[in-house]
């Protein structure tokens, strides 16, 4: 194929993508023009066909509707609330406790959830009334929320880092524990973050004096958090342990959240269910359009050899690997600003993995890095979804303009943690490599 005529039909597919076509439909109408104008219209339809049924024809990929299953399971049951009381309790005395605590507490059910608009969503609903009880600067509450619940994309399990497990065939249970370090991490800079602008500003986030907890209200709130340990224990123990697959872990922790749900009551009836798998099952079949029309479409490019083409112009260039990276992590930067994280992964890692591999660079480690600057993406504009769904649980009140501005603190903490991932590899691959 001639480089003009492919160079043409990926600006087509940028151009479409940019006028807001969906994304899998764009790579199915564009993948299916440039493979039948090399090889026609019949074999065309035979692979477009084979790639459906094969690109997500694997056992392991039933994992990712099952976490989000239990994620949906677990945001009714009730989870956030508990993490956030018991957090809150222990954080009240230090400079931005609500907002402290809120950090932490969409790290913990992240790790229960796997998705960052459920979570800005729930704790949104949960936070934020209590920070606008409690006099605390708009910006600084908004931008928290919506910042913190990208925690759920990187903490594990990840519903993200199993989309790039299906990518580039990497092990899921290796990049869950890739994630923790950085997860937990990114929290405690946020953390920090917050208590250094409130002490340089005390009108940010006004001090609690009024509420104090006794030992012992704290060791209950403790106490109300079992089911959390419990969920988390069955899935990343149940993994880890060896006793569970990704994809058997998923199984049981989605029928855990629903039994604890029924049990404490948050399952008053059926149409909870009912309304929860509905849920779910519109999030995994959204994400399974956009896999199977990447998966298309990276026939087209193969057929193009777009990745064997780079790979002789990036080794002709004779530059430093850290150059050819930073290329790479600038364009996935400015991507997130028009694309959401999923799409991203499907457009550019069937080209971009290969060569990644070829520098010599760790894949788990790339799934991590990755995963940050869609942590990143996640409320950047003019896509940031987080910061949409903020937005629209904050009340038409609260002008977009508003939540932007809260959230760049937070996206300079995210720049900062992913700066220490690329000089420390080791931050992503030590527990991995402990698994090895």
């Amino acid at each position: 194929m001639e480089p003009i005529v492919l160079v043409l039909f990926i600006i087509l597919l940028l151009i479409l993508i940019a006028i807001g076509m969906p994304i899998a439909i764009t790579f199915v109408l564009v993948g299916f023009w440039g493979v039948a104008t090399v090889i026609g219209f019949s074999p065309t339809v035979s692979i477009l066909g084979s790639t459906m049924y094969y690109s997500i024809n694997t056992t392991s990929y039933a994992a990712l509707p099952l976490f989000i299953l239990m994620g949906a399971f677990a945001a009714r049951a009730g989870f956030a609330k508990k993490a956030y009381e018991c957090l809150n309790m222990f954080t009240i005395k230090l400079p931005g406790a609500l907002a402290v605590a809120t950090s932490f507490a969409c790290g913990i059910f992240g790790a229960i959830c796997g998705s960052s608009l459920a979570t800005t969503a729930i704790f949104g609903k949960i936070a934020l009334p209590e920070m606008e009880r409690f006099g605390y600067d708009k910006k600084l509450s908004l931008g928290t929320i919506a910042s913190a619940g990208t925690f759920a994309s990187m903490i594990p399990p990840s519903t993200g880092l199993i989309v790039y497990a299906m990518f580039t065939d990497q092990s899921i249970a290796k990049l869950f524990l890739a994630g923790i370090i950085p997860g937990i991490f990114t929290a405690i800079v946020y953390s920090i973050s917050i208590i250094i602008r409130v002490k340089l500003n005390p009108d940010l986030a006004p001090m609690i004096k009024e509420v104090k907890y006794s030992a012992k209200e704290k060791f209950n709130a403790v106490k109300q958090t079992w089911s959390i340990v419990l969920l988390i224990a069955i899935v990343l123990g149940g993994i880890y342990s060896g006793l569970f697959t990704p994809t058997e872990a998923a199984a049981m922790g989605a029928l855990a959240a629903l039994v604890i749900g029924v049990i404490e009551g948050n399952f008053r009836n059926v149409s909870s269910v009912v309304q929860a798998v509905m849920e779910s099952a519109r999030t995994s079949s959204m994400v399974f359009l956009v896999v199977v029309g990447a998966m298309f479409f990276s026939r087209f490019v193969a057929i193009g050899q777009v990745t064997d083409n780079l790979m002789i112009y990036i080794q002709g260039l004779k530059v430093h690997r850290h150059v050819v990276m930073a290329g790479i992590l600038v364009i996935w930067f400015l991507l997130g600003m028009i694309m959401t994280p999923t799409a991203i992964k499907a457009l550019t890692l069937p080209v971009i993995f290969p060569l990644i591999v070829s520098l010599g660079y760790n894949p788990i480690w790339f799934g991590i890095v990755t995963q940050k600057l869609s942590e990143i993406a996640a409320v950047t504009p003019p896509v940031g979804l987080n910061v949409y769904t903020m937005k629209a649980v904050a009340g038409k009140e609260t002008p977009i303009e508003l939540v932007f501005a809260g959230i760049w603190p937070f996206v300079l903490c995210d720049v900062f943690v992913l700066i220490l991932l690329m000089i420390f590899p080791i931050l992503s691959v030590y527990l991995p490599n402990l698994l090895i």
